[in-house]
């Protein structure tokens, strides 16, 4: 029968009960590890993942497993999107009969390999005797069989479920995290809808009194041509409504989950350019301090995402 690696049979493989959880935000750093105890060996397998711009696989096998690589990297693809993911599975057997006799194939293999290599290049240095023993392949392992596929899968499925919660847990976190900011600056924009007709105001009762105190006489005409240039000049209309959008986008993109980390990247990155506008455009010590503390909370966002898959 063959076997399918779809997203969906691998969860059904993972946990029957489990809901669909590729909906969720998962973090990219994670560790799992199990074992299965069968009646002629152990088998045992470690998952360690990293944060990594794209899906990269690491693997240390056996050599009796080394067979089982590529559906071992199918099973694993199906669940994990970005990430840099270290796999260690060992085989440990019991009851056989071990071999101390070397493998006369593989010596002369190597005593052949050795010598060519030294014709090449004289002044290399010969093999140890450690290091001949160490050879993959020269003393031949124990007699006691590999595990079968079906054990195997069985452990990497159960491997798999135990990184999947690990990274949903630190996932879950994370969304709680820039929901947090997102609310803290959403209250830090609130006000500034009414602030900034008061900070107009008093920079037009600045401009009076100064007319005031040099000229003597005030042209209304004029004043009003003066404020109004300063006032477009320092309009940030623009900049609170794409802040605000942006922020709505980031609580709907984390409520709805998924690999979405680049996403999230991106739009720090947009965030980052209209606090910088922001702060270009300020008309009061007010806006200055608000336009530094929305990058110092875009930067905490920053590196928090870095680690979304």
């Amino acid at each position: 029968m063959q076997l399918r690696y779809d997203s969906q049979t691998v969860l059904r493989n993972i946990d029957p009960h489990r809901k669909d959880t590729l909906k969720l935000l998962h973090s990219m750093t994670g560790f799992a590890s199990s074992a299965l105890e069968l009646p002629h060996g152990s088998l045992r397998m470690e998952l360690r993942t990293v944060n990594h711009r794209y899906l990269e696989f690491q693997f240390r096998l056996a050599d009796c497993l080394r067979h089982h690589e590529p559906r071992l990297r199918e099973i694993l693809g199906t669940i994990l999107k970005r990430g840099k993911v270290d796999c260690r599975l060992e085989w440990e057997g019991r009851g056989g009969m071990p071999s101390h006799s070397p493998n006369t194939q593989t010596l002369e293999y190597l005593s052949q390999a050795a010598a060519m290599i030294q014709e090449v290049f004289p002044d290399a240095m010969p093999l140890s005797l450690a290091e001949i023993l160490h050879w993959p392949g020269v003393i031949p392992p124990s007699l006691t069989p590999p595990p079968a596929e079906t054990s195997v899968l069985q452990l990497a499925y159960e491997t798999l479920s135990q990184l999947d919660d690990s990274r949903r847990r630190e996932g879950q976190k994370l969304g709680e995290f820039l929901h947090q900011h997102t609310s803290i600056m959403k209250s830090l924009l609130a006000p500034l809808p009414t602030q900034i007709p008061q900070w107009l105001s008093a920079h037009q009762e600045k401009l009076t009194q100064r007319w005031r105190a040099t000229v003597g006489t005030i042209d209304e005409e004029r004043l009003l041509q003066e404020v109004t240039l300063w006032a477009s000049k320092v309009d940030i209309g623009e900049e609170l409504e794409r802040l605000t959008l942006h922020l709505d986008e980031i609580e709907h993109i984390v409520k709805g989950g998924g690999p979405v980390g680049k996403r999230l990247d991106f739009l720090m990155q947009e965030l980052h350019r209209e606090a910088n506008t922001l702060g270009s455009k300020s008309v009061h010590s007010e806006l200055s301090r608000l336009s530094l503390d929305l990058k110092l909370h875009i930067e905490q966002m920053r590196e928090q995402i870095q680690n979304i898959e």
